[in-house]
């Protein structure tokens, strides 16, 4: 089975679109490696995508503060904290893994994110910043050696 490459974003929204020129980018690069999806859903609305998918990838925008815009994190899933929020609309990964735990549906085991972070995520029909971009390219490049890591351990488990 392939990996699913989950991107997500908000092409309105100035940096919030890198994960949505992301998923264009590699959609073109590497074709059939992976189901590569794009969306610019957010909370419990997403877990419908991971059903199914032993392995999955997240590219994201993230705004931090904390790093240069255009560095490219790598966040563990583990290392997720549940969110607080008004409603179960804002849900996120840690809330999504407990569903889906609870509900015995079938979710990826093996889950890679990759924040881009943000220098502005929020300008209605913002430009996107140039270094962001570069940050895109660099996401592109650490997804695409992490696909190569999934479909290695894929191989290994059937022989």
């Amino acid at each position: 089975m392939k990996p699913l490459v989950l991107c997500l974003g908000n092409e309105l929204l100035a940096d919030d679109a890198a994960g949505i020129i992301a998923a264009a980018k590699l959609k073109a690069d590497i074709g059939d490696q992976a189901d590569i999806v794009d969306t610019s859903l957010s909370g419990m609305a997403l877990l419908e995508y991971f059903i199914g998918y032993e392995q999955a990838i997240i590219v994201d925008a993230i705004h931090t503060g904390k790093h240069e815009p255009g560095s490219v994190i790598e966040i563990d899933q583990s290392e997720l904290k549940a969110v607080i929020a008004p409603s179960p609309h804002y849900a996120g990964l840690p809330e999504m893994l407990e569903i889906a735990k609870l509900l015995g549906v079938d979710f990826p085991k093996d889950i890679k994110i990759f924040a881009i972070e943000a220098a502005d995520p929020y300008t209605i029909g913002g430009k996107i910043d140039d270094r962001v971009r570069d940050g895109i390219d660099k996401a592109v490049e650490r997804v695409k050696a992490e696909l190569e890591r999934m479909n290695s351990a894929s191989v290994e488990n059937i022989e």
